[in-house]
């Protein structure tokens, strides 16, 4: 269920940029805005041409919204599982995980050798970044409805400050998953394939054990 999001975000975003490029009048970039300093755009044309994303904005809103009720549907089933299951309590930060992180990401850095805090399932940092990122997953849907719909979801809108914050914020929201996804995919890629497959799978391998004399037995745990 989880890792459903990598395909289905990475076509969002595909799409996402589509819809970017068909709208040069006001592209996103790094600057001071209010001094009038634009250093350079998030996406100039250059890296559009590269990648193929020609302005084809019907296409790009078309796989966009399609793609978009799949990964809402999928984040809500997600949420009941969290809900029925109690995985939740395993999941929300504690009021000592904020200090777990610290250290955790310190030993990460190598910043500090000091022991790791006893964990249960997630540490610290897993849990901050986690809730985090569910979240930054709820912004981007009301943000999206906010800009598919200004006018009938004219409340939500106003909510997120108006059409053209809530523009930024959906854009912003998701550089935040991008950068996510290449700090959790390498840190899951250095606990080697046994992580890896765990995520995907929702089952983490134990080695074998053996069972009477000469047989073994792999098991699979739920992750």
């Amino acid at each position: 269920m989880h890792w459903i999001n990598f395909p289905l975000l990475t076509i969002m975003i595909w799409s996402g940029l589509r819809i970017y490029w068909a709208d040069r009048a006001d592209p996103f970039g790094v600057g001071i805005g209010f001094i009038g300093w634009h250093w350079f755009d998030l996406f100039p044309d250059s890296v559009n041409e590269k990648l193929g994303l020609n302005q084809t904005l019907a296409r790009g809103m078309a796989f966009h919204f399609t793609v978009a009720w799949l990964f809402t549907l999928n984040g809500v089933a997600y949420g009941l599982y969290l809900w029925r299951s109690g995985g939740w309590r395993h999941l929300l930060p504690e009021k000592e995980s904020l200090g777990d992180a610290a250290k955790v990401v310190a030993n990460d850095l190598h910043l500090s050798t000091a022991p790791l805090p006893p964990q249960g399932r997630y540490n610290g940092a897993q849990r901050w970044s986690y809730t985090l990122i569910l979240v930054l997953g709820a912004v981007a849907v009301l943000t999206g409805l906010s800009i598919y719909k200004p006018t009938q979801l004219s409340f939500l809108t106003a909510l997120f400050g108006g059409y053209e914050m809530a523009r930024s914020i959906h854009f912003f929201v998701t550089l935040s998953f991008v950068a996510f996804f290449i700090v959790h995919i390498f840190q899951v890629a250095m606990a080697g394939f046994g992580n890896f497959w765990s995520m995907i799978s929702g089952y983490e391998l134990e080695s074998e054990k053996p069972v009477g004399d000469s047989q073994t037995v792999s098991e699979a745990v739920s992750a």
